[in-house]
């Protein structure tokens, strides 16, 4: 089912009134995006040089609507790929948070591609009174060591949690199980598709999201082909894909295909 789904979504995008692109220097678009950041995007462990996931699949049907061709390359790290698309080589960054000095470099577009939530994930043998914010500071949590969340959620960065940073998710797990921490912080589809691995699912249980933020398209502003007709049919084009109800479905395809391919570990534990 897995194979059938996306070349339907395509189909579907093809459906929704390509757009011709102006002759120029922009038929051609490169793209690039945090390469450890599933289910929205990650290294192909069969091809490490390439980025797949839910982010990249959606690029595709973008580009396939607008009748253009955007090349989704890997640039080495986060902060790299940020680099390349400041700097103007690269076009577009691919599942950014609009925040920091990105702004200043780059014009983001609206709508978001997907909303990633902050979710609070507890042992279910060792739940807590949970009302809030407050609620946590007495416990030990866990985050991933590359400090996403810690890093682009302006008001968990703002906090003092006593958090431990973990290499990967089946660390962070294995924890919360052994009773080492008290709370997982992490995005609901990675851990769900980890936790079913490692048979774990029925064992955790996760909290109200603590908060959300937009994963969104960037052009970089010193991009040869940031021009504004071309931000608008961007974002036109991708306001359709969404009200096709796509994103949720590609989500979950893309965790399982996560899941089914080993769930690749952090940078940290490479």
């Amino acid at each position: 089912m897995q194979n059938r789904l996306l070349p339907a979504l395509l189909a579907l995008a093809g459906l929704l009134s390509p757009l011709a692109v102006a002759a120029g220097t922009c038929e051609r678009l490169v793209a690039t995006g945090d390469p450890e950041q599933p289910p929205y995007l990650w290294r192909d462990p069969q091809h490490p040089d390439q980025l797949i996931g839910a982010s990249a699949d959606l690029l595709e049907l973008l580009a396939k609507a607008l009748g253009i061709r955007i090349d989704l390359v890997r640039a080495g790290s986060r902060p790299g790929a940020e680099e390349e698309v400041a700097s103007g080589r690269v076009d577009l960054l691919l599942g950014s948070f609009p925040g920091g000095a990105r702004l200043e470099s780059m014009d983001f577009i609206e709508p978001a591609l997907f909303v990633q939530s902050a979710v609070v994930w507890m042992h279910r043998e060792r739940v807590f009174p949970y009302g809030g914010w407050s609620d946590l500071y007495g416990h030990p949590g866990a985050i991933l060591a590359d400090g996403r969340f810690a890093r682009e959620f302006d008001p968990l960065s703002s906090t003092s949690l006593p958090l431990e940073e973990v290499s990967t998710l089946a660390e962070a797990l294995h924890k919360l199980q052994r009773g080492e921490v008290a709370y997982l912080i992490e995005e609901p589809h990675a851990v769900r598709a980890a936790a079913e691995t490692l048979g774990m699912l029925a064992e955790i249980q996760p909290l109200p999201p603590l908060l959300s933020e937009g994963l969104y398209l960037a052009m970089g502003r010193d991009s040869a082909c940031n021009e504004p007709e071309l931000r608008a049919r961007l974002a036109a084009k991708l306001a359709e894909l969404r009200a096709a109800g796509l994103t949720e479905g590609l989500l979950q395809r893309n965790a399982e295909r996560w899941k089914a391919r080993g769930l690749p570990s952090s940078p940290a534990a490479q």
